[in-house]
């Protein structure tokens, strides 16, 4: 004769046994899903590294935001090129062969050669228009493997012009310094042409592709007699932006261009999108793919915030007075 008591006392061992095991086999899994090796994610940049820190944090912040850890569920695989434009297709195909699983890329002109080296690899491309550079279908459906955010760069610069015009009124000849190999520079220099002829003015365009070309092109608009210095291609300067602002301040040229990079090293103001706010909204569309979104299904965003940053010590030595229509707009002033 079975004892039912008895059976009732072995299943509520057994069930004690494996109620004491669930947390072991918890932990277990946890430990398991640790040890799973981070994604690897590449960032191409043609800037240098130091002065864009400042980037690289704000998209590590919006990846924490976001859920990710650096170092435990995620790692960077970092390629600067310093400036130098003819590195960007050798560092892209070097990136390429490590298999990332996205490729965050700026400016425009270097998604192009990310999309060029890994066709097959998900790019979220930062800066300047994809659609005019035929990198994208559509901003609202792009397609293929690239998505990200566009800076609206034709209108930044004009604004960027309309300001120092406003700041200055008496300028009469403005120099620029334009990257003439990039995919955006037709559109620069009709911008400037617009610019020129609506606010009276004379425009001296220099090509700046490499840093060798900094001193010529200085000496150039020294020799038109510029009153005034804008700079369109920032990516590419980014690295010699103390030299820059030096030489044209040796020549009392105030400078004006699109990131507070410069500003910081003693230009006059920047009118840009807002740097930090940009960096992180890129980390929105890492998370997206990783988690299975196409790239292409993703809509390429324009910037809403807008940050002009000030260098009223600059202004005092060049013994410039700034409107006070043009205070009220910046969002930062360094005294």
């Amino acid at each position: 004769m079975i004892d039912n008591n008895s059976i009732t006392d072995s299943v509520r061992r057994k069930l004690l046994v494996a109620g004491a095991a669930w947390p072991a086999l918890a932990w277990a899994d946890a430990v398991r899903a640790q040890a799973k090796p981070p994604v690897l994610i590449g960032w191409l940049n043609l800037g240098a590294r130091e002065p864009n820190l400042d980037t690289l944090n704000a998209f590590h912040e919006g990846m924490v935001g976001l859920g990710w850890k650096a170092g435990v569920q995620y790692v960077l695989e970092e390629r600067w090129g310093d400036g130098r434009r003819e590195r960007m297709l050798a560092l892209a195909q070097e990136l390429a062969a490590k298999k990332p699983a996205v490729i965050v890329a700026t400016p425009g002109s270097i998604a192009i050669m990310a999309a060029k080296a890994a066709p097959t690899i998900p790019i979220v491309h930062l800066g300047s228009d994809p659609l005019a550079t035929g990198l994208v279908k559509s901003l609202a459906r792009p397609g293929g493997m690239i998505t990200g955010l566009s800076s609206v760069n034709a209108e930044i610069n004009a604004k960027l012009i309309e300001l120092l015009v406003e700041s200055l009124p008496r300028l009469r000849h403005i120099g620029f310094f334009a990257d003439a190999s990039g995919p955006s520079y037709g559109n620069f220099v009709k911008v400037v042409r617009l610019a020129a002829e609506r606010y009276r003015f004379e425009a001296s365009i220099v090509h700046v592709v490499k840093p060798e070309d900094i001193e010529p092109a200085i000496a150039r608009l020294a020799q038109d007699k510029v009153q005034a210095l804008v700079l369109l291609s920032t990516s590419l300067l980014g690295a010699y932006r103390e030299q820059i602002v030096k030489r044209a301040l040796a020549h009392r040229w105030p400078v004006v261009c699109s990131t507070p990079l410069f500003v910081e090293a003693g230009a006059l103001f920047s009118y840009s999108g807002d740097r930090a706010a940009t960096y992180r909204r890129a980390a929105y569309f890492v998370d997206r793919i990783l988690k299975g979104a196409k790239p292409g299904d993703l809509p390429i965003e324009q910037p809403t915030k807008f940050e002009m940053v000030i260098n009223m010590k600059t202004a005092k030595s060049l013994g410039l007075k700034i409107p006070n229509s043009i205070l009220v707009q910046a969002t930062r002033v360094i005294e």
